[in-house]
């Protein structure tokens, strides 16, 4: 088929329309097949030519999808939490899983990895206290002695002393669990409205910050969130870093620049430890603040973030607000200190959280106009891209790729059904976009795999094929912060790994 530019179709099927009107006959069926051959053209990965390969991998993944779309129990239309039991047990999960995803381009610092080895490795380690909280929440620290109270917290019980009086471990640990994620059995009871969701999801952070500010925790999670995105088939990552103070049992504390240091040796120790190309399979940081910072500082941390950018350029990626958009300050209030690099002719690079709300016309909703008029590289979420067809057209037009998270979007309260999901229009039209998974560890997810099976099946529908899941990995790389030279070389290795795992799940 040929592919005209899009202005040439609408103009054909224009004039074949009005034909028809005036023959008042029945429809063509080559006017309806053309119709359809130019809508699946125009859908992410519609235009790619598959190998014979990739169309039997294709047609296989096709018959597992109409199997899981008869199902009562459709995981995407159920909340994650319900829903994940059935995606762990799906034979596209598992294809999902093997395949190489490309880079993880969204995704924060302390939310990668699974909680699971943080309750039964870090709080096993010797000095480990743990206070329960007015609010019943918990706060964990490690210290060389009894900690002194803070506020909430009067009383640290050394976690070591606690299970050798405590039967049943199981229990203490499930519950420690428990505060670090968001799980649920019930969710929406748990979590009625936004406001009690993100309540939660800040609570849980606070309860993880003590174990993972630990200057020798800091290390370890930082190498096994890698291993673990590594086991999940992905070659790349783009982390979001808020880079805080770290502490030594001695009470000695790190700055931020020994944060970033720490990720680029940690990130060469996993690349030659697992004998990777360490010029590709590597990671870059995106230093972010707060957006309910105040101006001056706001000021103080873009100019944090020129000076790590000079100090660490192969490894600091750019600068980002973050945090709940609806309760924080918009971007356009941080005008002055956003504009500060430009003023100072600094190339800082911005990744802006955008359109992460469904509260359409607020101060906060002109988050898109403004993170594009401020360059940004990326959107993070876009959810209300939809509601904004200039940000839309300027998105598309400048090549700035939105970021889709599809489990954080519905376990934060902004979509219930994934099929419903903003995303599925941007999917259908080939805007540009990567998946990722933003916060997996606190969702229970891992990896990328949790959230392209949602974007696959539930966003795609039946009409996303294994083209659709080809430009998605390729996009990751395609929109990461790569140098051209690195990117072309990324994309080399992604296209062997991929021939690979065709060839290998195709017979």
């Amino acid at each position: 088929m040929l592919h005209w530019p899009e202005s040439h179709q609408v103009a054909v099927v224009s004039v074949l329309l009005c034909w028809l009107t005036l023959c008042w006959c029945s429809p063509d069926p080559r006017l309806r097949e053309s119709l359809m051959q130019q809508e699946a053209s125009r859908q992410t990965g519609g235009r790619l030519l598959l190998t014979e390969a990739e169309l039997r991998l294709s047609a296989q993944l096709h018959k597992l999808k109409e199997q899981e779309m008869k199902s009562s129990d459709f995981p995407p239309a159920l909340h994650f939490f319900k829903a994940k039991p059935l995606i762990q047990r799906s034979l596209i999960y598992s294809l999902l899983q093997r395949m190489p995803k490309g880079a993880a381009l969204h995704v924060h610092d302390f939310s990668m990895v699974g909680v699971e080895w943080l309750v039964r490795n870090v709080t096993y380690r010797p000095h480990c206290y743990m206070c329960i909280t007015e609010d019943q929440s918990v706060r964990l620290l490690f210290s060389s002695g009894q900690p002194k109270p803070k506020p909430q917290c009067s009383s640290w019980m050394l976690l070591e002393s606690l299970r050798a009086k405590t039967g049943n471990t199981t229990d203490l640990d499930n519950s420690l669990i428990r505060n670090l994620t968001l799980f649920t059995e019930d969710p929406e009871a748990a979590y009625p409205s936004q406001d009690a969701v993100w309540k939660r999801f800040e609570q849980a952070f606070t309860s993880a910050w003590g174990l993972v500010t630990y200057a020798p925790v800091f290390k370890d999670y930082y190498y096994e969130g890698l291993r673990q995105f590594y086991m999940d088939s992905i070659m790349y990552l783009e982390l979001r870093a808020l880079l805080p103070e770290t502490y030594e049992l001695d009470g000695s504390t790190h700055d931020s620049a020994w944060g970033l240091k720490t990720y680029q040796d940690v990130t060469r120790q996993f690349n030659k430890t697992r004998h990777i190309n360490v010029e590709i399979e590597c990671s870059l940081g995106i230093y972010v603040c707060l957006r309910r910072l105040n101006a001056s500082m706001a000021w103080k941390a873009v100019e944090e973030a020129m000076n790590l950018q000079k100090a660490f350029p192969e490894i600091m990626a750019g600068f980002d607000l973050v945090g709940r958009e609806d309760s924080g300050r918009p971007l356009w209030y941080f005008k002055e200190a956003l504009s500060l690099p430009g003023e100072r002719g600094v190339n800082l690079p911005f990744f802006f959280h955008a359109g992460e709300t469904d509260e359409e016309g607020t101060d906060v909703d002109g988050n898109l106009l403004d993170a594009l008029l401020f360059n940004t590289s990326r959107i993070g979420h876009g959810f209300a891209l939809l509601r904004h067809p200039v940000a839309k057209a300027l998105s598309r037009g400048k090549g700035v790729a939105v970021e889709v998270c599809p489990i954080s979007n519905q376990v934060l309260k902004l979509v219930s059904d994934l099929r419903n999901h903003p995303a599925a229009v941007l999917m259908s039209e080939g805007h540009p976009l990567v998946i990722s998974s933003d916060d997996p560890a606190m969702f229970g997810a891992s990896g990328l795999s949790h959230d392209f099976y949602e974007a696959f099946v539930g966003l795609g529908g039946m009409n996303s094929h294994i083209g659709t899941l080809k430009e998605l990995a390729m996009n990751s790389i395609r929109y990461s912060s790569l140098s051209p030279q690195l990117k072309e070389k990324a994309l080399d290795l992604w296209q062997r790994k991929w021939d690979k795992f065709v060839s290998e799940n195709s017979q």
